[in-house]
């Protein structure tokens, strides 16, 4: 089994922006996660030792796109930030999809929005921008390898 980053497509399409945000996009070495927000479970215990598990339906996740200082894809995510923050009608639009065919993983968000802008650092060694969404559905298929 191997594993590269250059497999790894990540598109984010909504009001005013159409971006690859995968392999070849200047991505710095931490490259891509997602996690959920909530716990799918929670656990309730009662006085006597006895409980009860409750399933949570939230699928809410954040997804964080780490890009090198010098991606010019910086400069398309500033853009989309601005148009979108513009207007209710556009914000929280988009689908932000990470993918690797290789491996079989597939894992499409909806309705998703910037977090926030990301902090910017200017140093003796180049940085990076971390930009951070928030979805409100996530649905992940992790594929078995090839």
């Amino acid at each position: 089994m191997v594993y590269s980053f250059e497999d790894v497509v990540a598109t984010l399409v909504g009001p005013g922006v159409t971006a690859s945000l995968g392999a070849g996009s200047a991505n710095a070495k931490e490259g891509i996660s997602v996690e959920f927000l909530e716990a799918k479970d929670s656990l309730l215990m009662g006085a006597d030792g006895s409980g009860v598990h409750s399933l949570r339906a939230n699928q809410s996740a954040r997804v964080t796109v780490r890009l090198l200082k010098t991606s010019p894809m910086n400069s398309v995510l500033q853009t989309a930030y601005d148009y979108q923050r513009s207007s209710t009608l556009f914000w929280g639009q988009n689908v932000l999809t990470v993918s690797n065919p290789a491996t079989g993983d597939d894992y499409p968000c909806e309705q998703v929005a910037f977090e926030q802008f990301p902090a910017i650092t200017w140093a003796e060694d180049a940085n990076i921008n971390e930009w951070r969404f928030l979805a409100v559905q996530a649905d992940p298929i992790l594929g078995v390898g090839i």
